[in-house]
């Protein structure tokens, strides 16, 4: 199952401490957002990937393997890869920075996913990870870790519109646009900018955040 052009993605994922966090919350969770437009979902880990597939969507699975030691945790191993591919993913996210991690590299995680005939969406965070990433052969190429590596945390809060428009100028595979879109206007933003597909998460699926806003707009 491919992402269909200028489509919504949702990431249906809660933390451990989140209290919809589960696969019945995230299942019934991709099920709402299906109902509501979004053209694929995004999961973590291969419960919450099995509950998602009930929404009949394609299912983009990462699987997060923290260690204190290393920052990468966005699908390290092959075995990672593989528990997602047992569970259903179609397509499998990896971390495809440069940065200290456990496990196996972009080059080999990206070869294994495509041995297993599924796709691959590169987790990037500047424009020559994205180049890297392609030229790795990566089916997708995502924004998702802009403003999350230690060497873009100064970027501003809203999304990096400049980094999608950079990856279109340079690459012909498809852009993914992930991290902080949080209004229509600036998903619709990232399409003009050259985006593929947009991936929405804590804007729409996760209700503790959205009401912190709210009560610090209402409260003070």
């Amino acid at each position: 199952m491919k992402l269909e052009r200028g489509s919504l993605i949702v990431s249906c994922q809660a933390r451990a401490d989140n209290p919809l966090h589960g696969p019945q919350f995230m299942g019934a969770m991709a099920l709402a957002a299906r109902d509501g437009g979004a053209r694929a979902i995004r999961a973590n880990g291969p419960e919450d990937v099995r509950a998602v597939k009930a929404a009949g969507l394609p299912v983009i699975g990462i699987h997060k393997v923290f260690a204190e030691d290393v920052p990468v945790y966005i699908t390290p191993t092959i075995a990672a890869a593989d528990a997602l591919a047992e569970a259903g993913a179609d397509i499998i996210a990896l971390d495809c920075t440069p940065r200290p991690r456990h496990g196996d590299t972009p080059r080999a995680i990206i070869a294994h996913i495509r041995a297993l005939g599924l796709e691959s969406f590169a987790d990037i965070s500047t424009l020559e990870e994205g180049m890297l990433a392609a030229e790795l052969g990566a089916t997708y190429i995502s924004t998702t870790l802009s403003g999350y590596t230690e060497y873009t945390e100064t970027k501003p809060g809203g999304p990096d519109l400049e980094l999608i428009r950079a990856l279109f100028a340079h690459i012909s595979v498809p852009i993914i646009a992930e991290g902080r879109f949080n209004t229509p206007e600036v998903a619709r933003a990232a399409i003009d900018a050259g985006a593929y597909a947009v991936v929405v998460g804590t804007m729409i699926t996760n209700p503790r955040e959205i009401t912190k806003g709210f009560a610090r707009a209402v409260m003070g």
